[in-house]
């Protein structure tokens, strides 16, 4: 078993060294360089201004805003929401790494297994497609449709567009038939949504004459599909269902191809449809994502959050778009982001304008765009007028949007608000607090780190054993339990011996076998204050090792005397002349040892 750990954290340290954080960390938030780290907008936190560091020197993350931290382990579980081994499994591809089996449980390696199986199963499908509609005289309508909507052959291969023949042509199971050819389970088949099971057996698939988009996760591998229909039926788009590798909410259609884009004009685009994407990419516009066929949800403003400063919707001017607005405005407040409206003229969706006015055309509208609140402020006036009645109702529609945002937001939006409906601040808070959620009663400021109030030699001591605990048997020798005396020290001293015990001691490992608190936050903010030089310096560090062995033995020598000088008072009051001269003689053997000490010191400088 313990051969087993061993080989597990050898493993996991060979994976971490292979890895650089600021490369994985970086394809989901816009980092920027500041000193040896690197800063960004924390993506587990809504913020304005940046408090969440990457340290590539010690492959480590924390947030001075909310308190997360940890390596690129943490970050690929906490922000893509895997368990470890997925974790470990998908850093390990990134490197090129090959893992032995034995170092997961069964499950571990059985959902892996599954995950790799359905990445198989969508990737041969895109192939599929991909190649019907190249090549396949059943897809040559599918190919004029793509002329007509003025889809270029580059744009289709830079998609990897494809399609799915109807029954007419292809039967039922044309995709399931053709990937069972190459080997593909047809159960993987069905759990990747790629195919649906009969009531009486068999299987038929899901996508039948549609244009089919693969939809990408953020490190390009094929997670899912949607499909436009060519003919006649229902429903229009259909995308995968939710699976192992697939969540909806969290992916944007888009993101994985055009995130460079946005990163370098700091704006992305929200159109509704994939072929609205698409119109506006070939056109040049390629700072533009799409939600899946679902509304906005928080995570996805979160993940947009990561590259730029400002998002702006492109919707329709009909019902569904209002109501799409109108739905995501919460959570733009609650995430912080800059959001404006742009609702297109009557009659046009993305893809008509920008072939009928040109990506100048569209330029011109997002820049007359509304800021979303004051966009639901006009749409809720155009609804309910400006009556009495109509203000009840306005204030009551604003109240959950009023609540979205912090207390300075909240404090704006009402002093705004209530000078535009023509009634007072007070009114107005008084209606917000009295129908939204009560603010949450403050919380008890956290007390600092125990480390912080040691005095600045045991700090220090402290710092050095957590960046550099490869040193601790030598101070070990040096006496170091024998002149600490106090009890978090001695506490501290034992958690390392006992994570030595357990394998290779490493800062990592000595923040990992911490538990949330303010313990481990203090070691957060050290790795982050930590330089990159004095780590890659092994001359300074031994000489760190050597001033706190000194001091250690001078401690040792000073404790020495003084118990010697306690026994002598003893030996003095009590009358004991042998033991007295016993005790004197110690006592100058000490004396001349300290002036040795002191020479040995004089000829180090």
């Amino acid at each position: 078993m313990m051969d087993s750990f061993r080989v597990q954290d050898e493993i996991k340290n060979r994976v971490r060294e292979s890895t650089d954080i600021v490369r994985i960390i970086g394809e989901s938030v816009e980092l920027r360089k500041a000193g040896v780290n690197y800063v960004g907008l924390c993506p587990f936190h809504a913020e304005k201004t940046p408090s969440f560091s990457v340290n590539p020197g010690r492959q480590f993350f924390h947030c001075f805003g909310c308190g997360e931290s940890g390596d690129a382990f943490s970050f690929m579980m906490k922000y893509h929401r895997l368990s470890f081994p997925e974790a470990l499994k998908e850093l390990a591809r990134r490197a090129g790494i090959d893992l032995p089996e034995r170092t997961l449980s069964k499950s571990d390696q059985q959902r892996l297994k599954q995950r790799e199986r359905l990445y198989a199963v969508n990737e041969a499908a895109a192939e599929v497609f991909q190649q019907t509609l190249q090549q396949s005289s059943m897809a040559e309508h599918c190919r004029s449709y793509l002329v007509e909507r003025g889809i270029p052959d580059e744009a289709r291969e830079q998609y990897r567009l494809g399609y799915a023949p109807g029954p007419d042509q292809g039967g039922w199971s044309f995709l399931t038939t053709q990937l069972q050819k190459k080997g593909l389970a047809v159960a993987d088949i069905e759990r990747a949504g790629l195919a649906v099971k009969k009531e009486r057996g068999g299987y038929y698939d899901r996508f039948r004459d549609r244009v089919l988009f693969p939809i990408l996760d953020m490190s390009g591998r094929v997670v899912a599909f949607g499909g436009r229909i060519l003919g006649e039926g229902k429903p229009k788009y259909m995308n995968s269902p939710e699976s192992l590798i697939f969540d909806k909410s969290r992916l944007l259609f888009g993101l994985a191809q055009h995130k460079e884009a946005i990163r370098k004009q700091r704006r992305a685009l929200v159109v509704e449809g994939n072929f609205d994407l698409l119109s506006l990419a070939v056109q040049g516009v390629e700072n533009v994502v799409a939600p899946l066929g679902t509304s906005l949800t928080r995570q996805h403003i979160r993940s947009l959050r990561g590259y730029c400063e400002e998002v702006v919707l492109l919707f329709d001017g009909d019902a569904a778009g209002l109501k799409a607005a109108m739905r995501s405005v919460p959570f733009f407040l609650a995430e912080q982001v800059e959001a404006r409206v742009v609702l297109l003229p009557e009659g046009h969706d993305p893809d008509t304008l920008i072939r009928e006015k040109g990506a100048d055309g569209l330029d011109t509208l997002v820049e007359q765009a509304l800021g979303l609140p004051e966009f639901v402020f006009d749409t809720l006036v155009q609804r309910h007028g400006l009556t009495l009645n109509g203000k009840n109702r306005i204030i009551a529609e604003l109240q959950p949007l009023i609540q979205a945002g912090d207390p300075r937001q909240r404090s704006l939006m009402v002093a705004h608000f209530s000078e535009k409906l023509g009634v007072s601040a007070a009114q107005m808070s008084t209606a917000v607090v009295g129908g939204g959620r009560p603010d949450p009663a403050p919380v008890a400021e956290v007390q600092g780190s125990r480390f912080k109030q040691l005095s600045r030699q045991h700090r220090q001591l402290v710092d050095f054993l957590i960046l550099y605990p490869e040193f601790l048997d030598e101070l070990l020798a040096a006496g170091l339990e024998a002149v600490v005396r106090d009890p978090l020290l001695l506490d501290f001293i034992n958690f390392l011996k006992q994570t030595a015990a357990a394998g290779p001691c490493t800062p990592e490992t000595i923040f990992s076998a911490l538990g949330d608190g303010v313990e481990r936050d203090y070691v957060a903010e050290l790795f982050m204050r930590a330089g990159e030089a004095e780590q890659e310096e092994e001359d300074w560090q031994k000489a760190m090792c050597d001033e706190l062995v000194g001091w250690l033995q001078q401690r040792n020598r000073q404790q020495d005397e003084a118990e010697l000088l306690q026994q002598i008072r003893k030996a003095q009051q009590a009358g004991d002349h042998e033991k007295l001269m016993e005790l004197l003689k110690r006592k100058q053997a000490c004396g001349r040892k300290r002036t040795e000490f002191c020479d040995n010191m004089l000829k180090k400088e």
